[in-house]
């Protein structure tokens, strides 16, 4: 099985981005499911109805998120819809709106299990454990038997992300690092058959600060005044990684971390 990994796509230089790149990808690497972290689409911030089926139309077939997921009080509603292709994280307090993971099913009939989960190391919020909550998610599906797991640990602090890798080590398909929008130089199959990488990166403005303008977050950085986030136009950057499965089993035999440039010209 191939799967392709898109890192947090960053308002609309980001979607413009997957739509130019992305197809060009689907077929060079005959993909089986693609995914994203899709809490930035919408300037930067949150989601909309329309950017999801923007983006589904230009190939992602699902979508997970991070902190930012309720930033749109609109689209709150539509997360409990298991047809609307976006899961949270699955460690948010009990009750709150979304799923957290779900079987996700290809053209090929294949079942994937993708689960959503948050860091807590220098997060603003407490959240539940996401060792445990990943251990239970498990447990639950353990008679559905999907062909792969995929886990996006949407974190800070690199220690957290690497720790629940070797945890869960043997027993998912991958961990793959979001959130921080900066690509690490580690990806490689841990000695259970897992998956890794601390942070896959984004798509996004290129130079830029994690996919907005630079200079209101240096003159934040200066001043300690507040600033509004904005989110220009230029270059842009597109991070993913692309994995495969070894033919009946969940383990992984190949990662490799993709980055494309686009001028914008």
């Amino acid at each position: 099985m191939k799967i392709l990994f898109i890192g947090d796509i960053v308002g609309r230089p980001g979607r413009d981005t997957v739509k130019k790149i992305l197809p060009s990808l689907k077929e060079k690497y005959s993909t089986d499911l693609i995914i994203a972290n899709g809490e930035n689409l919408a300037h930067g911030r949150g989601i909309t109805e329309e950017i999801i089926d923007e983006m589904t139309k230009a190939g992602v077939n699902f979508f997970t998120s991070g902190n930012h997921i309720y930033a749109n009080k609109n689209v709150i509603a539509k997360l409990d819809d298991k047809s609307f292709p976006v899961i949270r994280p699955a460690n948010f307090p009990p009750g709150n709106p979304g799923r957290g993971y779900q079987l996700v099913e290809t053209a090929k009939m294949q079942k994937i299990l993708v689960i959503n989960l948050m860091g807590r190391v220098f997060m603003k919020h407490s959240y539940d454990c996401p060792f445990r909550t990943a251990d239970a998610i498990l447990e639950e599906h353990k008679a559905d038997n999907p062909e792969a797991i995929i886990v996006d640990i949407h974190a800070d602090a690199t220690s957290e992300k690497t720790a629940l890798a070797h945890y869960l080590d043997g027993r998912v398909t991958a961990v793959l690092g979001t959130h921080t929008h900066v690509p690490t130089a580690d990806s490689r199959i841990l000695e259970g058959g897992t998956a890794y990488i601390t942070d896959i990166g984004m798509v996004g403005l290129k130079n830029s600060i994690i996919g907005v303008d630079k200079e209101p977050i240096i003159r934040n950085f200066l001043t300690q005044m507040p600033v509004k986030h904005e989110i220009g136009e230029g270059p842009t950057v597109f991070n993913s990684i692309f994995i495969e499965t070894e033919d009946n089993t969940k383990k992984a035999e190949n990662i490799k971390l993709i980055i494309e440039l686009l001028d914008n010209s």
